[in-house]
């Protein structure tokens, strides 16, 4: 990906599809996750935010934020999600996932066991997460393509962020 190539997608499909082949061609599979971590640290700082939001804005669409933490249950990532919503500009997005990661941590082990799945939704950290995971819903559901949308603004604006020096 060039930043012509950035400047000549004319539309948010044609650009989310030239971000989204870049990516591709540059990360392994999200297992094993340290591995895909590390990957991920690798990329120019628009590449990094963008794979490491991409499973959150998945989240939104399917479960909540603290579902989010049992599907991916990984200190880093968490930490360079939040990283990569401050990069996109999602500042708020960004105080809502520490939000719900900070109530998160407090049930970690529960979250990284065999069982999390039928303890999550009568747990307290579903409880706790409640009113994060709504307001959550409520920007993301806000942007035409979710988190997406941030992407798109950020590859607009800071073409030179995207690729490598």
């Amino acid at each position: 990906m060039t930043i012509d190539d950035i400047i000549a997608a004319k539309s948010d499909d044609d650009l989310y599809n030239l971000i989204a082949r870049e990516l591709e061609s540059r990360l392994p599979p999200r297992q094993p996750i340290d591995e895909f971590v590390t990957a991920l640290q690798a990329l120019p700082p628009g590449l990094r935010a963008m794979a490491a939001t991409y499973d959150l804005d998945v989240s939104l669409a399917l479960d909540d934020l603290g579902w989010h933490f049992g599907n991916w249950h990984h200190v880093e990532l968490a930490h360079e999600t939040i990283r990569g919503l401050r990069e996109l500009g999602a500042d708020r997005m960004a105080e809502i996932f520490e939000g719900a990661f900070a109530h998160a941590k407090y049930y970690w082990s529960e979250m990284g066991s065999q069982n999390w799945v039928e303890w999550y939704p009568d747990s307290p950290l579903a409880t706790a997460t409640a009113s994060l995971t709504n307001e959550a819903y409520a920007i993301w559901e806000g942007q035409p393509q979710g988190l997406f949308s941030f992407w798109l603004l950020y590859t607009r604006r800071y073409p030179g962020k995207m690729i490598d020096s």
